[in-house]
């Protein structure tokens, strides 16, 4: 989990950098530069932009050093950082003098009286007696200007006014010789910088820190979409303070992640034996949810240090009369060095709910050593013998072997048949006009006066095809960092990555949809066709979801977010790309010369109909990839993480070459038999892959779930056909640009009159 982090340092003693962290040091100031640009290189290292401003007075800045002065200099940096960081949090970071100054934030370096000729004096102490946000203090035991006994007074001033568990100290040997500036060089002091508000920075504890225990969801086990906040069953919380919890990203907040903190007391290495944390009075409407929730399978979902636990609410007899309560959280968690690596949750402690009595909540907490590695920690929730089975394996083998059959099956045919069709018409072209009109004229040759006429419908035509070459382009990127990057480790990270690329390639949908006049409105069909279908999709699920009180539910505010990014970023780049395609790509240019009055469209077979064509075309496309839709199928609506992503572009690569030899095959069948009505044909013919796939979904709903209740129902078929139409747009447009291409190659080698 990580987020976007600024970090205001304020030092008195340098004129290493201003906002702009500029490099340049003057001579008579370079010693106290080298701590200011080594504290800088800890903190940008561990994920922080930093900001070091100059007080009035110091370095470069003008003025003299007033304890006013210098404070309304610290909130109007302060002020405008805020105004420019949005959600992400904003440290503050005091050295020397500057922890005088930071007063109401946070404190580390304890310095609490400016040494300099106006002897300004900043109540330190009193400013801690009003602070309640986290505090750490970092200091050497050797600084020769601030003694540590004076940091220890600060430290237990802040403990008595908040707690010790948002109030660290942390002290460095005084044999190390930090002195006043040199705590930027111990090595350990990445592991130092540890909790703010309850939010884990970074991955690393100290004995005895406080571990938060987030509660996520619960619902049916076999409804994985239909979950609610886990305080809306009558559970109770423990008695610690609440800690609250923002979404980090869009994805996470798409997804129903409701994190709420349990209020249990966590702590690094601390084993805590059975205790009870809370309550429950249990009256009749308390017992009629748990029965409710324990009948229909309900399971909950907790995360510590963004592991993933779950545990069942509890379990009805074999008779089904009586119903039972698991009351004992048993966790274990492993931890390595001061990481933690592995956690367990063991449910015990069964209670048969009976109305009108008092059920009591407990758990334990037991530390155990691990050599799992901190990087290896999620790969105890993947599942290989699943995802990497023998029928996997034989499924991309198998696909493998079609295309390599296929492409060598169209290569032969249609170059021995293109050969003979050249030296046809070569033929044709030695014959005098009598023999040629007594000739038997047939073929592809006979379109080429039409067969680069525009499409009917240009405009809704061209929109699929720049949404379709869109959707590849983010299907392989977001795969290709899928397979460098471990996305399933972070809550959302998948979605939140798709939606950032697909933004960012609006351009590709601008490209290579520009090929209608009124280019204006085409633009904004193309930008909004995809995002329409799925926020239409989504907002509707939405009401359901409002209906049920799921965390599904999309706020309002995410829904804002979206649709600004549709108005303010895609439609944007959606007309740079649309610029770029009209400038770039000039007048069409064909190898035939279109005429003016379409040629008539002779009669033909039934199975050379277009209709025909177009229902058998996905058949093949559909054989190549259905084995990977089950594995895909089962990590969206099962319980089950897909990180074969290497296997994924395997297929997709396959489905490609697959699509385009199928439809340039009908595409071929289709001239020959003198209909030149061939961009629809090779669109509709590859994208029909999407029918096939969708009736797949209703195979796999039936067979392969236990799903059941309007709510899941209409999320999984919803959500399966916009998947479906998506893929079907991406067949489509990959299926006519190898098709373009075949057929302005085909008319360029042959002789027009």
């Amino acid at each position: 989990m990580t987020r976007k982090r600024v970090v205001k340092q304020h030092d008195a003693s340098s004129a290493a950098s201003k906002v702009q962290r500029s490099a340049r040091v003057q001579r008579d100031e370079a010693p106290a530069a080298a701590h200011r640009i080594g504290v800088a290189k800890v903190l940008s290292a561990l994920g922080y932009h930093v900001l070091v401003p100059d007080y009035r007075g110091f370095g470069d800045s003008t003025g003299e050093p007033t304890e006013a002065g210098v404070t309304t200099d610290a909130l109007y940096v302060y002020n405008w950082v805020k105004g420019r960081s949005g959600d992400s949090l904003v440290v503050i970071w005091g050295h020397s003098l500057g922890t005088g100054i930071t007063g109401g934030f946070q404190a580390l370096d304890t310095y609490s009286q400016i040494q300099g000729k106006n002897k300004a004096l900043f109540p330190s102490e009193e400013n801690l007696k009003k602070m309640t946000c986290p505090i750490l203090f970092l200091h050497s035991e050797d600084d020769h200007l601030t003694p540590i006994q004076t940091v220890q007074e600060m430290y237990e001033v802040a403990v008595r006014v908040q707690n010790a568990e948002r109030v660290k100290m942390v002290p460095f040997d005084g044999s190390l010789g930090y002195l006043h500036n040199g705590l930027y060089r111990d090595p350990h002091l990445p592991d130092s910088l540890q909790t703010i508000h309850g939010e884990q920075l970074l991955a690393n504890y100290i004995d005895k820190e406080e571990v938060v225990l987030w509660m996520n969801t619960v619902g049916p086990y076999h409804n994985r979409q239909e979950t609610y906040k886990y305080f809306s069953l009558p559970f109770c919380a423990g008695s610690k303070k609440t800690i609250s919890h923002y979404h980090e990203t869009l994805g996470e907040a798409l997804q129903g992640v409701e994190l709420e903190f349990s209020g249990l007391d966590i702590r690094f290495k601390d084993e805590v034996m059975q205790t009870t944390y809370c309550e429950i009075d249990l009256d009749k409407a308390k017992r009629d949810a748990f029965v409710y929730a324990i009948k229909n399978h309900y399971w909950y979902q907790m995360y510590i240090d963004d592991l993933p636990i779950w545990g069942i609410v509890g379990e009805a007899d074999e008779n089904g009369e009586d119903h039972y309560l698991w009351t004992y959280k048993k966790l274990e968690i492993g931890f390595n060095g001061n990481r933690i690596v592995d956690v367990n949750l063991t449910s015990e402690g069964k209670v048969r709910l009976v109305p009108n009595t008092r059920i009591a909540m407990s758990y334990s907490v037991k530390w155990k050593k691990s050599d799992v590695k901190f990087e290896d920690r999620f790969d105890k929730y993947l599942d290989p013998s699943f995802f990497q089975h023998r029928i996997h394996w034989f499924s991309i083998f198998n696909s493998f072997m079609m295309v390599i059959f296929l492409v060598g099956l169209v290569s032969m045919i249609l170059m021995r048949t293109l050969r003979k069709d050249y030296a046809r018409y070569s033929k044709e072209e030695e014959m005098d006009d009598m023999d040629r009109d007594l000739g038997d004229e047939y073929g592809w040759k006979q379109v080429h006066g039409d067969v680069f006429r525009p499409s009917s419908h240009p405009m809704m035509f061209s929109s699929l095809i720049g949404s379709g070459c869109q959707i590849f382009s983010v299907s392989f990127i977001v795969i290709i960092v899928a397979m460098v990057e471990d996305l399933y480790t972070e809550r959302g990270s998948m979605l939140s990555t798709a939606i950032f690329v697909y933004a960012a390639t609006s351009p590709v949908n601008g490209y290579f949809g520009e090929a209608c006049r009124r280019w204006i409105k085409q633009m904004f069909i193309g930008a909004f066709l995809i995002p329409a279908m799925v926020c239409g999709t989504a907002f509707f699920i939405n009401f359901i979801a409002i209906y049920y009180h799921a965390s599904r539910a999309i706020p309002f505010g995410t829904m804002v977010a979206v649709c600004s990014i549709c108005f303010f970023v895609i439609l944007p780049l959606n007309l740079v790309g649309t610029i770029l395609g009209r400038n770039l790509s000039g007048q069409p240019n064909f190898p035939c010369r279109v005429n003016a009055v379409p040629r008539p469209i002779p009669e033909k077979k039934w199975f050379m109909e277009p209709a025909v064509i177009v229902c058998l075309g996905g058949i093949l496309p559909f054989g190549s990839i259905f084995i990977e839709m089950y594995f895909i199928f089962t990590s969206f609506w099962a319980y089950k993480i897909y990180y074969v992503y290497g296997f994924m572009m395997l297929v997709l690569v396959i489905l490609c070459i697959v699509t385009v030899c199928v439809t340039i095959v009908c595409t071929y069948f289709l001239l020959n038999a003198e209909d030149y009505r061939w961009q629809w044909t090779s669109f509709l013919s590859a994208a029909s892959t999407a029918v096939y796939v969708y009736m797949y979904s209703f195979y796999y709903y039936f067979f392969k779930t236990k799903m059941y209740g309007l709510f899941q129902t209409s999320f999984y078929f919803g959500y399966m056909a916009v998947f479906s139409t998506s893929l079907g747009i991406m067949c489509g447009a990959v299926g006519y640009m190898g098709t373009s291409a075949f057929v302005r190659k085909i008319y360029t080698n042959v002789k027009i009159d």
